[in-house]
């Protein structure tokens, strides 16, 4: 993105980078959670994984933004729409109880 170009197809770009950082940073995070139970060594993937997707959203805010606030801001944006949007994928079904009946007070 150069600063011939026009504005507002800047900003689509930029925000459309920023929902892929962000479907890459969330998804990942989806994904390392769910691996966590088959692996010896828990913490290690936990913070590789944070490092790894960090690093990754971090130099991809860098080269969207070129300098503009602009681009920085319709690239977080998007990044925010794809955490609602991985959010919303990612969620478990809800139980098929009905909401009304109430637990028992004491033990059986």
């Amino acid at each position: 993105m150069n600063d011939a170009m026009p504005m507002a197809m800047a900003l689509a770009l930029s925000g459309l980078a920023g929902l892929a950082l962000g479907a890459f940073f969330f998804g990942g995070l989806w994904w390392t959670v769910r691996k966590l139970v088959d692996v010896t060594r828990p913490a290690l993937w936990v913070f590789a994984s944070l490092w790894l997707r960090m690093g990754i959203a971090m130099v991809g805010f860098y080269f969207v933004a070129q300098g503009h606030w602009e681009r920085l801001v319709a690239c977080l944006l998007g990044f925010v729409v794809a955490r609602l949007l991985v959010s919303l994928l990612t969620r478990a079904p809800e139980a098929h109880q009905p909401r009304d009946q109430k637990e028992p007070r004491h033990a059986p």
